[in-house]
């Protein structure tokens, strides 16, 4: 019996569970894959307060993590599958067969990249990670699907490995910030292409062709590059599917200004909530929120 069980070890999550801990709380974080959640994925963190210099997603991830666990907070690797929010002792099972009972509960498991729904999206060279595969297209050309802060970051840092960056952004122009957007006129090497969505890839086993289809006119473009890589920001889905006990809004979790949730003693934090705004920084603060007044519910 844990007094706190916090399912994400993302941002939101790691920050619950260190504000929890310090309460002298029994904390127990579930993560499916690794400390850091998706923004352990990203090339770069940017305006975050006091962030070192050229840090990356996995720099800041590992201090995540080191300070869970130097705080002694457990952390399990287990994919959760089922949870029970009501009552006054919530359960939940994991894909390897373990359950855990805790008097609280915070869901901090956010979201998924949104997959396009288009043939060819599973083809090798589609739906790449710029951190992870950037530098596999040096001097290769590229395509960023998302016109928006996250596409748009992943597009400045694949511009320094890459002969060619193309954004292909559903809008009129990029609706990324400003700060980046004066970034992009620098580069040479990255072209804009606006109104206009990927609604193919073409390939044997990997990405040969793609295609275009520009949203104004309906004009389909077919461009051939064998040895493209194509990387996909299309935005996130979150990860509410398995909280069937709870009411949903366009599939985020309502919460109330504690964090908590319609369920007592069931909280949720980050981007897995409806919000205005999902950055690390207001992740960080949910997950503070959650993880102190759950300690006090305990």
């Amino acid at each position: 019996m844990y007094d706190i069980i916090i399912i994400g070890a993302g941002p939101a999550g790691i920050s619950a569970a260190v504000y929890g801990k310090s309460r002298g709380k029994k904390v127990l974080v579930l993560e499916k894959k690794q400390v850091g959640g998706l923004i352990g994925t990203v090339s770069t963190v940017t305006h975050y307060t006091a962030i070192e210099q050229k840090e990356t997603g996995s720099t800041f991830a590992q201090r995540m993590k080191e300070q869970a666990l130097g705080a002694g907070v457990e952390i399990r690797y287990e994919n959760v599958t089922e949870t029970k929010l009501a009552g006054e002792v919530k359960k939940v099972v994991t894909e390897q067969g373990n359950s855990y009972e805790s008097k609280t509960l915070i869901l901090a498991n956010g979201g998924s990249g949104r997959m396009l729904g288009i043939p060819g999206e599973n083809l090798k060279g589609v739906r790449l990670n710029a951190a992870k595969d950037g530098l596999q297209y040096q001097g290769k050309n590229v395509y960023v699907i998302g016109g928006a802060d996250g596409a748009v970051k992943e597009a400045l840092y694949l511009a320094e490995i890459a002969k060619k960056v193309t954004i292909v952004c559903v809008e009129e122009e990029l609706v990324c910030i400003q700060e980046f957007k004066d970034k992009v006129v620098t580069h040479d090497n990255i072209e804009i292409m606006p109104h206009t969505s990927l609604t193919a890839v073409y390939g044997d086993k990997a990405a040969e062709e793609l295609e275009f289809t520009d949203n104004k006119t309906g004009k389909k473009q077919l461009v051939k590059d064998a040895e493209c890589g194509v990387f996909v920001y299309a935005g996130i889905v979150p990860n509410t599917q398995m909280y069937t006990e709870l009411k949903l809004d366009g599939g985020y979790i309502p919460v109330d200004g504690s964090m908590q949730t319609e369920i007592p003693g069931v909280f949720a934090a980050g981007d897995i909530c409806v919000k205005k705004i999902r950055q690390v920084a207001t992740a960080v603060v949910d997950g503070a929120i959650a993880g102190i007044q759950a300690a006090a519910m305990c």
